[in-house]
């Protein structure tokens, strides 16, 4: 009982964030048509439950499939991913991929049962109806404090007649052909994920509820996350080598242009060169995912009070604590990377022979240059991004108040352009540290602090200096997180995280 509450409070607060609502004109149109007095709670509403059980059947062969299903829940406004699978497998007795009428009745009372408790534990006073004070109570004991006004437009996306309150019959119908227990993945579709990779990983830590957690499910997502990243990294492999090559040999005395440079290296090294640094860059996903995952849980519990959910705000140095632990702890993978990408043909054997040179030539040290623009670079990325996600996300909805369901080409385009202005503010810090790292590679005058190097490279390029490499970087950040998108759903399926 106390996960299903909390998915659907939970659910709504989330609903509330986006604005996601049908509008009061479609509902009153679908509850009409399609979900009128369904009942399957006692024996005497056994016709309603068959007919709406013949409305989903529209093929009238007793059976009632996926497709089916799934136009029904488009039908009614309900567009989550993967629902209607979800409803079939848990009434699916049989195992024959759809349900009869049987099946379908035992799955509505089930699922009516799990509805009322749910009502009438969020129904506080007992009185037959959710109002907006209880809604505030509930999600104030989940730690999200609401105005009222917010708590009545939650009311407002279920309530029928007007009375700012809702009660059971309003409640069922509005959750009747929603797989209930499986409602907090909404929460997932709109929160900033972590899958989509550009190749920074700076990002803050992507969040994971409770049963998740206690499911295994969230390894599950790292998994996916990872190979997405990798696939992702792979294929913009070219452009990240051309940016940092761009990055430390580019000025004003010595320009590179796009296609200049990558005539440069294949005539360097051959076509395979444009990939050099990919390796380790992919190798370090998997350790940096870990540790910036299981510092972030760390985190998160000596910023909060026990039983209290996080705020915003901790949530937030929560992830920037998570984020520089992980990079403190797998800095000398990106100092071999800058140096990989950078070498010349026979120069290392690889990352090995690479490592072993740098430690007798230069000392441990040497993994930690650049240490220090790295680690202030995180803040601004990691906080821009967020904003500016934020503010796209709600921008949108503010268009399209009715829509509950973005799509992928909106998720996809507020993450890029929340990512691009991320590296904006935070590009100046990431070339000082790149040349930082690579200083073994250019002249011992060359070699200078955070500081003086931004100085330097202001006096001797301008401000715009700072900049070199943009050009690739920008270009690789579409096709980097519409790769990892895509890659990313493939892999739920495959883990089996979703249908």
């Amino acid at each position: 009982v106390v996960v299903v509450v909390v998915v659907v409070v939970v659910m709504y607060a989330t609903r509330l964030g986006c604005c996601f609502q049908i509008s009061p004109t479609m509902y009153q149109t679908l509850r009409t048509c399609l979900l009128s007095n369904a009942r399957c709670w006692d024996a005497d509403s056994t016709r309603s439950c068959q007919d709406l059980f013949e409305r989903l059947d529209t093929n009238k062969d007793g059976k009632v499939d996926v497709a089916e299903l799934r136009a029904g829940l488009k039908e009614m406004g309900i567009f989550r991913q993967g629902a209607a699978q979800k409803i079939v497998s848990s009434g699916d007795q049989n195992k024959d991929g759809s349900l009869d009428l049987n099946e379908f009745s035992k799955y509505m009372k089930e699922h009516e049962k799990k509805l009322l408790l749910t009502f009438k534990s969020l129904d506080r006073n007992n009185d037959g109806r959710i109002d907006a004070s209880e809604i505030q109570q509930s999600l104030a004991e989940l730690g999200m404090d609401i105005s009222k006004e917010n708590a009545l437009k939650i009311l407002q996306s279920m309530d029928n007649d007007g009375t700012m309150t809702v009660d059971w019959n309003e409640w069922r119908e509005h959750f009747l052909l929603c797989p209930a227990h499986n409602l907090e993945e909404i929460i997932r579709y709109w929160k900033h994920s972590s899958v989509l990779d550009i190749g920074d990983s700076l990002a803050i830590p992507d969040e994971f509820t409770e049963e998740e957690k206690n499911s295994g499910r969230w390894w599950k997502h790292l998994t996916a996350g990872a190979v997405a990243g990798a696939v992702s990294r792979t294929g913009t492999a070219p452009l990240d080598r051309m940016k940092v090559f761009m990055q430390v040999h580019s000025s004003k005395t010595n320009p590179i242009s796009l296609g200049g440079g990558f005539k440069q290296m294949i005539v360097e090294g051959g076509l395979t060169s444009l990939w050099r640094g990919n390796g380790i860059n992919v190798l370090k996903i998997a350790p940096e995912t870990a540790i910036k995952f299981m510092a972030y849980e760390q985190y998160k519990k000596l910023l909060s009070s026990e039983g209290k959910t996080i705020e915003t705000h901790k949530r937030f140095m929560a992830g920037s604590l998570a984020g520089a632990t992980a990079q403190t702890a797998i800095y000398p993978m990106e100092v071999l990377k800058t140096r990989l990408t950078l070498r010349k043909t026979g120069q290392y054997s690889g990352m090995f022979d690479c490592a072993k040179k740098i430690l007798r030539k230069e000392g441990v040290k040497a993994f930690y240059k650049g240490y220090v623009p790295n680690l202030v670079g995180i803040i601004p990325y990691a906080g821009i991004d967020l904003a500016v996600y934020e503010t796209l996300k709600n921008t949108w909805l503010s268009y399209h108040p009715d829509s509950p369901n973005p799509g992928v080409l909106v998720l996809v385009a507020c993450g890029t352009m929340s990512s691009t202005c991320g590296q904006l503010a935070s590009y100046p810090l990431a070339l000082v540290r790149t040349r930082m790292q690579a200083q073994a590679s250019l002249d011992a005058s060359d070699q200078s602090s955070m500081t003086s190097l931004m100085k330097k490279v202001v006096a001797k390029d301008g401000f715009f200096g700072l900049y070199r490499g943009i050009l690739p970087n920008f270009m690789k950040v579409i096709p980097a997180v519409s790769i990892s998108y895509v890659v990313y759903e493939y892999m739920k399926t495959g883990l089996g995280i979703s249908k």
